[in-house]
């Protein structure tokens, strides 16, 4: 059974790029995203790591810390950061985990036998301040990842941890958002001075609460 969402992330120790690492304790009291790659050295493993680098402001903006997983050995990995750094224009600035004994590929049930025996899938994992599992995305080998998307779903997953609000399809921050149903309208109203938009008693619209607009 693999995980779901809602179950707390195992910890475990690694030997990654950046020293020996206690996953729980690097995220301290962080949001974290946990992702893995099929291998080094392999072209669109190459181009997200490069693109997760040039994130590194927005990531930072949100306290999300980053690490990634492959199975092969650390000294490998150290010589791929540097064609990642040369070939994405980038610095890599988080830790890349060596997982030559696949403890925590299959910790996080990342290899998928009928996609491959020995390779791990694109999982992609968010984590909250309390260790929960909040999103779990995995992708094909052939694809990879948009985090411009890994992003979007960060900042409603932050949004809607402290407010009663649930974000619409294709919500990007800044743009209104949707009143749970567990809030009556007559509560909704005192709670959102922003103002109400009811186009269904169960679909009511507010603007972004934690916003100045």
């Amino acid at each position: 059974m693999g995980l779901r969402l809602g179950d707390t992330a195992p910890d475990f120790n690694a030997q990654t790029t950046a020293g020996d690492i206690s996953f729980h304790d690097y995220l301290g009291d962080s949001w974290g995203i946990l992702f893995s790659h099929p291998a080094d050295y392999t072209p669109v493993c190459t181009t997200e790591l490069g693109r997760t680098a040039q994130l590194k402001d927005e990531f930072a903006k949100r306290n999300v810390k980053v690490m990634a997983v492959s199975v092969d050995p650390l000294d490998k990995h150290h010589g791929w950061v540097k064609d990642i750094n040369e070939t994405q224009s980038t610095e890599v600035n988080f830790p890349i985990i060596a997982d030559e004994d696949r403890n925590v590929a299959t910790l996080y049930d990342m290899i998928h036998p009928e996609a491959s025996m020995t390779a791990t899938v694109r999982s992609l994992f968010v984590i909250g301040p309390d260790k929960k599992i909040k999103l779990t995305i995995t992708y094909p080998a052939s694809t990879g990842r948009n985090f411009v998307e890994v992003l979007r779903v960060i900042d409603s997953l932050q949004l809607t941890a402290n407010h009663s609000v649930a974000t619409p399809a294709d919500w990007k921050h800044g743009e209104d958002v949707i009143v749970v149903p567990a809030v009556s309208t007559e509560d909704a109203e005192k709670k959102f001075p922003k103002g109400l938009r009811i186009v269904k008693p169960y679909l009511r619209y507010t603007p972004q609460p934690d916003i100045d607009n």
